[in-house]
């Protein structure tokens, strides 16, 4: 009899994975909600944030900035591996599958980015499992070893040449704040023209993913991609109990050292030189301790307990990370409530916090009925072409 293909049950499901996804989504709606209140790209945080936002800014820096992302990259390479083995295994064809599970994703991304928040990296994801697919032939450790490489090498190589035209040229290097933006983006994002803040959200979806930075998103998604499809071929998430030394050994190495990549801008000029190595390198490297942190908990029962909300947030990431764009641009922009630029940031995160245990308990009920999230079960219905 023919083996057919389905999505992947809760019975397969690993929940370390799970817990993971939810944890980086706690970290990403933090971050978020300060582009969702506020014309982020436009403006120096120093300047921009004052008294206990400021010194809560710091914090968010140091400890939340550049360092969920990269984990949410990763845990996507280490979904697509898991894909790949159980189309493999059920006889099934696997770039087929994931062809149009990636273009499904794509369009979502592309509704994401240009309707609702300019944030987006649903399309950089897409287009980059594009080009994924084709390297997942090689073994696990040329994954690790390739995607590390991938990843040290030329953002070193950027952040040194970055340091050089800090220190030789007379080009400013400093950040600054883009007055003439600032003012745009504030009265855009203030009205309640759906038009004109989707024409906004287009110049800043181009201003971050545009020719100028591809080959600097390139750098920072597809190696931690690789990296986390060579975890799911070692099964380092499965077997996260027999590789506690590892994990230990990890968060031991990249903890101290992200720790004090991150805490650069502190202690020197803010320029850009040390904004970069900040957010490329320390905040990637601090993602792999928080990566062998949640993986050291998941592998044992009674702190594993304790993730088990995040693992309820993990099972359905897509349906929460859009509908946090929804509801964080609602309450913002003006064709919502119009608070733009009207909170201190206390308020902001307090109310991203709130939000995300909202999702959280919402999502524990919704699994008591049915199996998949809402736009997980859309995404696997235009993937396998049935009713799941």
């Amino acid at each position: 009899m023919e083996n057919k293909l389905y999505p992947t049950q809760f019975f397969e499901r690993i929940s370390s994975l799970d817990g993971l996804r939810g944890f980086s989504l706690l970290g990403i709606f933090l971050i978020n909600m300060m582009s969702y209140e506020s014309p982020i790209l436009y403006y120096n945080p120093k300047e921009w944030w004052q008294g206990t936002d400021q010194s809560l800014y710091n914090w968010i820096e140091l400890f939340v900035q550049a360092s969920f992302y990269p984990i949410f990259a990763m845990l996507f390479g280490y979904g697509l591996v898991l894909i790949r083995n159980r189309t493999i295994e059920k006889g099934g064809e696997f770039k087929k599958i994931a062809v149009k599970r990636l273009f499904i994703l794509l369009i979502i991304g592309i509704i994401h980015a240009f309707l609702i928040w300019s944030g987006d990296v649903l399309i950089n994801y897409a287009i980059f499992g594009f080009i994924l697919i084709f390297l997942l032939k090689l073994s696990g450790k040329s994954l690790m070893i390739i995607g590390l490489s991938l990843f040290v090498i030329p953002n070193l190589f950027f952040s040194l040449y970055l340091m050089i035209i800090t220190l030789v040229s007379s080009q400013d290097m400093s950040m600054y704040t883009d007055i003439m933006n600032l003012t745009k983006s504030m009265d855009i994002y203030s009205s309640s023209n759906y038009w004109n803040i989707t024409v906004q959200r287009f110049k800043d979806w181009m201003l971050v993913n545009g020719s100028s930075n591809i080959i600097f998103i390139l750098f920072s998604v597809i190696p931690l991609m690789m990296i986390g499809a060579g975890a799911a071929k070692l099964k380092w998430l499965q077997s996260a109990q027999s590789e506690r030394k590892k994990w230990l050994f990890i968060l031991i190495i990249s903890l101290p050292l992200g720790l004090f990549l991150k805490s650069l801008p502190m202690f020197v000029d803010s320029n850009l030189a040390f904004k970069y190595i900040e957010q490329s390198l320390g905040g990637t490297i601090l993602s792999f301790a928080y990566v062998a942190i949640i993986a050291l908990f998941m592998s044992y029962k009674w702190t594993g307990r304790l993730l088990k909300p995040f693992a309820a947030a993990g099972r359905m990431s897509l349906t929460i990370y859009i509908t946090q764009s929804i509801v964080g641009t609602f309450i913002f922009y003006g064709y919502g409530l119009g608070l733009y630029s009207k909170l201190t940031l206390g308020t902001s995160m307090l109310l991203a916090i709130g939000i995300f245990i909202i999702q959280v308990v919402l999502a524990e009920i919704w699994f008591m009925k049915f199996k998949y999230g809402p736009l997980e079960k859309i995404w696997r219905y235009f993937t396998y072409g049935k009713s799941v």
